[in-house]
């Protein structure tokens, strides 16, 4: 059987589809619908505890969580796709910094924004909402500086997963991200012959 996505619009699943895509691997999609809170009932629970979207069935029945995750399995199994730059390699150095970078500060900053609540008590959230935003605007400052210079894209000039994170990250910014080489990225996703159709359908576009 194929590989099994549960997916999710304007979601963390946009990535993961768009590793699918880039490398040309054919998978099932299963749409979680996150407002009827699909993701909170018993048979998505099963498949991942966390009731978070996405999740991955791999073809051997094998579950896995957390997108980024999934990601670098899916480079691990097709190597040559375009999804992650070769292994070893120094853009390959810079694509597994900087996507875990992105991760860890970026994708982090977003929960504490959107979900304050999970963080501090009501007298607490406007403090962490401004915190969590001035934080991504720092990091996405960095990757302007740092990643993507001379750029133009994350791992250098091969365009990778990593640069659908970071476009995917943009759009979930409370602040628009000015930053020119990163709307250059967010450019780049959209136009992207195989990516840009997925892009739209997530309702980024």
């Amino acid at each position: 059987m194929p590989h099994t996505l549960y997916v999710s619009k304007n979601s963390g699943s946009f990535a993961v589809e768009a590793a699918f895509v880039l490398a040309k691997v054919p998978f099932k999609s299963v749409e979680i619908d996150t407002e009827k809170k699909e993701q909170k009932g018993a048979a998505f629970t099963a498949i991942n505890p966390l009731q978070q979207v996405p999740a991955l069935v791999l073809e051997d029945g094998t579950v896995m969580s957390e997108s980024v995750a999934m990601i670098l399995h899916l480079a691990d199994l097709y190597p040559a796709s375009g999804i992650a730059p070769p292994a070893g390699t120094a853009a390959s150095a810079c694509f597994l910094r900087w996507l875990t970078f992105m991760t860890v500060n970026i994708y982090e900053a977003d929960l504490r924004y959107f979900y304050a609540e999970r963080y501090t008590d009501e007298a607490g959230l406007p403090g962490t909402r401004a915190a969590a935003s001035a934080a991504m605007q720092r990091h996405f400052a960095i990757l302007e500086e740092h990643a993507l210079t001379p750029g133009p894209y994350v791992a250098g000039d091969q365009f990778t997963s990593a640069d659908a994170y970071l476009a995917m990250l943009t759009k979930w910014s409370p602040e628009p991200v000015t930053s020119p080489r990163v709307a250059a990225v967010v450019a780049a996703v959209g136009a992207h012959p195989l990516i840009g159709p997925l892009w739209r359908e997530h309702g980024f576009g």
